[in-house]
């Protein structure tokens, strides 16, 4: 029941012209029944039956039809409704309640004008109807029907003039939470951005003072290496303290934007499967024994599937060169299962791989970097250590990201 209720209340409220005519009909239906009942009798308080005049059914028809436009010309409004409510005070007897329009029309005015233009529209029409029944009507001057002529009117203009402070209070309320809120976000904006500077000027910092540190000693090391042997090494001794330091500052630098609330998901364009081997080149060079075993059959991954794959073999294989110990070996696999791609890297080590997925205890963000990436693709990332030694990173990856799915052709958008 009330479903249908808040649907035809929003309709009208999304149609004032319709809402303006309901109400016009129903004021309609009210006049012409209050035309229809004799209040009073000549010897008692009594109620009856009468019949109205024709020109009072024209005026209340007439009146009604002007609500229908009192939120577009309230006070040309107020002025027919006014009009017509002073000829039938004049004429009418027994009188019809007209003035209920003249009513509507002056709470119209007073809820969407200002204060001033109420007092003065509210003031001529009690001034003008009140003494326009008092001394021109039927009735004695000091009948009730006049006396209430008086008090509807004072009552429209006071409701309406209440109702329209009640709306700028909200307003006005409403204006201030939302300038706040603007302050709030722009302080927010001014001190992110503050932060950043302070930190890319660290690492500016960091970067100049240890590369530079780093070239002088290196190019120290290249002039005495033949004559001073002794020398070089402590020039390279020096070498690798700098950039030691420098990766430990970057390190911490670079956790601190992390904790910045910046996206998870990686943007910058980057490699894909397409070169494999290449990285796996890399690490072989570096002493690494690693095995790579594809069965994806060809497989064409979106790009930023792609890069996930690629960035968690790399990560992978980075962590097993880093903890897995000299004489570990690794694994890569890349598997195409039905609308997935799955990406394994295994290894024997000795080392506890989990270590480089806790930064508080001074290790990187390779497990974690890892996972925001591929759960960014909603995919499933487990690790963990294998039953007999050694560490087990699986990616499953979807082959379609919901991007690339719309695009294609036939798919619903």
């Amino acid at each position: 029941m009330s479903r249908p209720l808040d649907r035809a209340r929003h309709h009208l409220k999304a149609h004032p012209l319709a809402l303006d005519a309901v109400l016009a009909a129903g004021v309609l239906a009210c006049m012409v029944a209050g035309s229809f009942v004799e209040p009073h009798d000549q010897d008692a308080v009594s109620w009856s039956i009468r019949t109205p005049e024709p020109l009072s059914l024209v005026l209340m028809a007439l009146a009604a039809l002007a609500l229908v436009f009192r939120r577009r010309a309230p006070l040309t409004v107020l002025a027919l409704t006014g009009t017509a409510s002073i000829i039938e005070c004049v004429t009418g007897d027994p009188r019809a309640p007209v003035a209920m329009a003249a009513v509507i029309a002056l709470y119209t005015v007073a809820s969407t004008t200002d204060r001033p233009t109420t007092w003065r529209a509210g003031l001529l029409t009690m001034t003008v109807l009140t003494g326009a029944a008092m001394l021109a009507g039927p009735l004695p001057w000091y009948a009730q029907e006049n006396l209430g002529i008086f008090a509807w009117t004072g009552i429209g203009a006071t409701a309406g003039d209440a109702v329209r402070s009640r709306r700028a209070f909200v307003q006005a309320i409403r204006e201030r939470a939302e300038k706040a809120e603007r302050t709030r976000e722009e302080e927010a904006r001014r001190r992110v951005a503050e932060e950043r500077l302070r930190i890319a000027r660290d690492l500016h910092d960091v970067v100049a003072h240890h590369i530079a540190l780093v070239n002088v000693q290196a190019g120290v090391a290249a002039h005495v290496m033949d004559k001073r042997p002794d020398q070089a090494k402590e020039a390279l001794a020096h070498v690798r303290e700098a950039s030691r330091s420098a990766l430990n500052e970057l390190r911490a630098t670079v956790g601190l934007l992390r904790q910045s609330g910046d996206p998870e998901a990686p943007t910058e364009p980057a490699p894909g499967l397409a070169r494999l081997d290449e990285l796996v080149g890399t690490f072989r060079s570096a002493g690494l024994p690693v095995e790579v075993a594809r069965a994806d059959h060809g497989t064409t991954l979106p790009a930023a599937v792609d890069l996930a794959a690629y960035r968690v073999i790399q990560e992978a294989l980075t962590n097993v060169r880093k903890h897995a110990g000299t004489d570990a070996k690794a694994e890569v696999s890349v598997v195409r299962v039905g609308p997935n791609v799955e990406i394994t890297v295994l290894d024997d080590g000795a080392g506890d791989g989990e270590g480089d997925d806790d930064p508080d205890n001074g290790g990187g963000h390779g497990l974690l970097g890892m996972r925001e990436r591929v759960t960014a693709l909603r995919g499933t990332l487990t690790t963990g250590p294998r039953y007999g030694g050694g560490f087990r990173v699986h990616a499953i990856l979807p082959v379609k990201t919901r991007a690339a799915a719309r695009d294609e052709p036939g798919e619903p958008v």
